[in-house]
């Protein structure tokens, strides 16, 4: 099985910076993408940045710029580093690991869920 756990979150003024890690333990899996989401405001997670196994990166529109998501040298790990936060930046940010098994031929990657790690963005 696969397991994910989240690390970082706290306070912090506007302004200020924050650094997420992640750690992910697959097992016999192989991660194929590695991401941040947050809650919003709704029930869907919304995407601030991924990363792929071969190092590829993208993030949403309202990050770009301040956020940057990396990687450890081949460890199942990834971190955010948040810099210039703002208060709209306030939310509950979880990561995601999609993996793969060789037995699972080309069907789609799995993903797995972090309990989540709250972060603050106030004066």
């Amino acid at each position: 099985q696969v397991h994910v756990m989240e690390s970082g979150g706290g306070f912090a003024q506007p302004g200020g910076s924050l650094r997420l890690s992640c750690e992910a333990s697959v097992n016999m899996f192989s991660v194929n993408a590695m991401g941040w989401y947050r809650q919003g405001f709704g029930k869907r997670r919304l995407l601030v940045a991924q990363i792929t196994s071969g190092g590829g990166t993208i993030y949403a529109d309202s990050v770009k710029g301040r956020f940057t998501i990396s990687r450890d040298n081949g460890k199942n790990t990834v971190h955010l580093q948040m810099n210039s936060l703002k208060p709209e930046d306030t939310d509950v940010y979880y990561c995601a690991v999609n993996v793969l098994h060789p037995g699972w031929g080309t069907r789609p990657g799995s993903d797995y869920w972090g309990p989540g790690t709250q972060v603050t963005v106030d004066p």
